[in-house]
């Protein structure tokens, strides 16, 4: 169980969660996140270009009321993907369902999905148990901790993170006050995660602030912390049908915050890198987590080229996995990456451990001590190219033999 001490609920959205039926285990699978008042809200979808209904419902709907959400309803055990116009209709007749109960308009409502995809999505069962979550829901941490319990497939713990920072706000008499704003998010990944999150099993990621911020400023605070940490993970290479992030803010707090606030900002990276974390190190069957370090590179592309052709090698994270300091593989996976290399000049090493410098084997590289500090459950590879100044952090898992026992068995 979470220590609901530390958990910062933001303030003017209340949470439940129910047992719709999807789930074969007959836990909790459908949550909710209700908001006092319309929310500015700012999103990013998959990349991919096979996506779940919700997901295009979703678009519609943040374009036709201006980036604005009363009401975001989650359903775990059903991607509703590929699965034509009756996807497309359960997700809509689910919204139009939430709008009666919790008084909004139904694209007011954000819905998502995840788990097996192409299986029709019973909306009637959502729909069902829409009257017991509006009866059950609070805005204690508990209630935050059930909702982010209900959303889970293959993930073994819930990922939540919270930050607070005071800002200046103003009260009743529009004078100047400090006022604590605070973030709160809960999220899901463990499988089928190596999100590319645009306009730039699934991770779906819900973050709350009471923050005063319009839409559109929303939008520019999401994307740059997207994009050094969400756009920086990959357990498995596959890319998800369902991948969102979505961001709220209810303005509970009284404190406006327009773009360029950088405490703001900071707060909001770090909460979206943690979860990031929580994701990969929740990775499916996974024993080691690796923090990637790429400098040196002609430019950050690159670097990000390198880390995600390492990230992506079976070869590579089945030597983490058989905690086996066979660096040669990374070798390769950077000379195939397409980045701009000079095969001589590269340098590698295991956390402080010199192992390659100058393209070949460190004269200090010491295989047993490489071995033992691979073993470790987490451990971080740096990689120098010499190339120019571009750089990345990127975090990834081995591939063990039980995640293939995972998936092979995932849908029978």
């Amino acid at each position: 169980m979470s220590d609901l001490s530390r958990y910062v609920i933001p303030r003017g959205f209340r949470f439940a969660a129910a047992k719709a039926g999807l789930k074969a285990s007959g836990r909790t699978d459908f949550a909710v996140i209700v908001a006092d008042a319309p929310a500015s809200a700012a999103a990013a979808f998959t990349s991919n270009r096979v996506i779940a209904a919700p997901l295009i419902v979703d678009k519609e709907h943040l374009s036709a009321t201006g980036g604005r959400v009363r009401v975001a309803a989650i359903n775990a055990g059903n991607a509703n993907c590929a699965a034509g116009e009756p996807g497309l209709r359960a997700a809509r007749d689910t919204c139009a369902a939430a709008a009666k109960v919790f008084g909004c308009r139904a694209v007011e409502v954000f819905p998502s999905s995840t788990g097996i995809i192409g299986v029709p999505l019973a909306a009637e069962k959502l729909i069902a148990v829409l009257p017991d979550l509006a009866a059950a829901l609070g805005a204690e941490p508990a209630h935050f901790l059930e909702a982010a319990q209900a959303i889970l497939t293959t993930d073994t713990v819930e990922k939540t993170a919270f930050a607070r920072i005071d800002l200046t706000g103003r009260d009743g008499a529009a004078r100047e006050v400090r006022a604590e704003v605070r973030i709160g998010a809960f999220g899901k990944g463990s499988g089928m995660i190596h999100p590319q999150l645009v306009p730039h099993a699934t991770m779906l990621v819900y973050i709350l602030t009471d923050a005063a911020i319009e839409p559109a400023d929303l939008d520019a605070y999401l994307r740059p912390a997207i994009d050094i940490s969400f756009n920086r993970i990959s357990v498995d290479g596959d890319t998800s049908t369902n991948d969102t992030v979505l961001l709220l803010a209810s303005g509970a707090s009284g404190v406006p915050i327009g773009r360029g606030d950088a405490a703001f900002a900071a707060a909001l990276a770090q909460v979206c890198t943690s979860l990031a974390h929580q994701v990969v190190a929740d990775g499916e069957g996974v024993s080691h987590v690796v923090e990637l370090h790429i400098d040196g590179a002609a430019n950050d592309a690159d670097a990000l080229r390198v880390a995600k052709a390492i990230a992506h090698s079976p070869l590579v994270k089945t030597a983490w996995a058989g905690c086996d300091p066979n660096w040669g593989r990374l070798a390769a996976a950077i000379g195939y990456s397409g980045a701009q290399i000079d095969p001589g000049r590269i340098d590698i090493q295991f956390g402080d451990l010199p192992i390659c410098r100058d393209g070949g084997r460190a004269p200090e590289f010491d295989e047993a001590v490489a071995h033992a500090y691979i073993s470790q459950r987490e451990f971080s590879v740096s990689i120098e190219l010499h190339q120019g100044l571009g750089s990345c952090v990127f975090w990834t898992t081995d591939l063990t033999a039980q995640y293939i026992h995972i998936n092979a068995d995932y849908s029978t």
